[in-house]
């Protein structure tokens, strides 16, 4: 009996040291992907609590949680509501990583306590619109009752629907709203983010401010054969860059967004991998650094954080949309924006009308069209400049058609040939295979309808 009761304490004590062990090596050398995981939590946390107005509790266990990696259960969060940061850590104790607000910029991640610049960098805000006046003018909508309907149905909007918006003829015809959301409400795009950041390019385009033509976009691309990717080829997702956009894991994307305070710089870093033009392959790391070549090309660091409010979002009146910068002050112009479903709509107007607003030609004639011609080598899934393609899997959608598609079911569907923009934003998984152009496809039975 003493034997075994000597065994059981040395085994206890073994287990002792070993849970010391671990905690110290957790504490001061955490893996990377609970590093990852962290800056995710105070990341979604921080822009959904600063900029969305949402409980911070709900964003935890509703957007971070529930649809994510298991390890993701086990982290904790605090919110300073003075400091405006957020800082979260594995049982609250370990890995631990900060985003930080900051206002007119929304919030970042600030790995290994990283500053966060351009903090105090002011950023104009867009005159709000009179309600009194029709969207997009203003506030107020005039609902179509048959398109109305098509919105109640559960099945249609799909699983995790938060908002749907129909535009047809350049006015709302129909929205709906899903519990604790509304017109108000500014939501995350996620990838929707790139199309945006493509039209923001555009417009320095048309003031011949830059070409699809430039090369030799980067120092460290000099000398090599780098130097040849054009901003066509950023654009089409045909750099020839390595980079790895497995969200499963710690890569590139990931690590891009949780890890490094200077986005565009680990993004250029990458080997090249391919000619450039010569393989289609999805990067969240090249949208990025088309942000740095036209951030660049603005000039000084307030003037190009400003810029997409005095180029893109003042002019459609997009009031509640917000870009949100890295830790080095550049946008994150892959992932990062927020906006409330109708100034998502008014994005998707502005495509639909060829970037023409109010008369006034907001982005380069032709540019448009390059977001319904298929690249060269994606087989016709991708477009030559930041959007989704209808593809094979769906022959009856317009010829013309496009898609502004973001992670966990955020999609804009464009149609010009029928002024249409169906806006559908939510928390919707991929493992639901939720698919949008049967909304979209009732939709555009509802209103061609004689």
């Amino acid at each position: 009996m003493r034997l075994l009761i000597r065994s059981l304490k040395i085994l206890i004590g073994l287990i002792v040291v070993g849970l010391i062990g671990l905690g110290i090596w957790l504490y001061t050398s955490p893996p990377e992907l609970l590093r990852v995981g962290s800056g995710y939590s105070a990341k979604m946390v921080c822009s959904n609590v600063f900029l969305a107005g949402r409980d911070s509790d709900e964003v935890l266990a509703v957007d971070v949680q529930a649809p994510g990696h298991p390890l993701l259960r086990l982290m904790r969060v605090s919110v300073d509501r003075t400091e405006k940061r957020v800082h979260a850590a594995l049982l609250g104790i370990f890995a631990g990583n900060d985003a930080v607000y900051r206002e007119g910029l929304g919030c970042t991640v600030t790995p290994d306590g990283a500053r966060a610049a351009a903090a105090t960098v002011p950023v104009p805000a867009v005159t709000s619109a009179d309600p009194s006046a029709l969207w997009p003018e203003g506030g107020k909508v005039e609902p179509d009752p048959s398109v109305a309907r098509l919105l109640s149905d559960a099945n249609l909007v799909g699983p995790g629907m938060r908002a749907v918006v129909v535009v047809k003829r350049g006015r709302v015809v129909a929205e709906t709203y899903s519990s604790g959301f509304s017109k108000d409400t500014p939501l995350l795009g996620w990838s929707m983010t790139k199309t945006v950041n493509a039209a923001i390019l555009g417009t320095l385009i048309r003031d011949g401010k830059l070409s699809l033509d430039d090369k030799g976009l980067f120092p460290q691309w000099q000398g090599n054969q780098r130097g040849d990717i054009r901003i066509a080829d950023l654009a089409a997702m045909e750099s020839g860059l390595a980079f790895n956009e497995d969200y499963g894991a710690v890569a590139d994307v990931t690590r891009m967004l949780y890890l490094e305070p200077d986005m565009a710089s680990f993004a250029a870093d990458q080997p090249l991998e391919a000619d450039p033009g010569s393989r289609f392959s999805y990067s969240s790391g090249t949208a990025v650094l088309l942000s740095r070549i036209w951030m660049e090309k603005v000039g000084d660091g307030t003037s190009a954080l400003a810029y997409p409010r005095t180029a893109l979002f003042g002019p459609l009146g997009m009031t509640s949309a917000v870009m949100e910068a890295d830790a080095a002050g550049t946008l994150v112009g892959s992932s990062y924006m927020y906006a409330t479903a109708r100034d998502w709509a008014r994005m998707g107007l502005l495509l639909a009308r060829d970037g023409v607003w109010n008369g006034s030609r907001i982005l380069p004639d032709g540019f448009v069209a390059l977001m319904h011609q298929a690249n060269a080598t994606s087989n016709g899934r991708y477009s030559k400049m930041q959007t989704w393609l209808p593809g094979k899997n769906n022959p009856d959608m317009p010829a013309d058609a496009f898609f502004i598609q973001g992670h966990d079911g955020q999609t804009i569907t464009v149609i010009p040939s029928l002024d249409l923009v169906v806006v559908r934003l939510g928390l919707t998984p991929s493992w639901n295979r939720y698919d949008p152009t049967r909304l979209v496809a009732e939709v555009v039975k509802t209103t061609t309808a004689p």
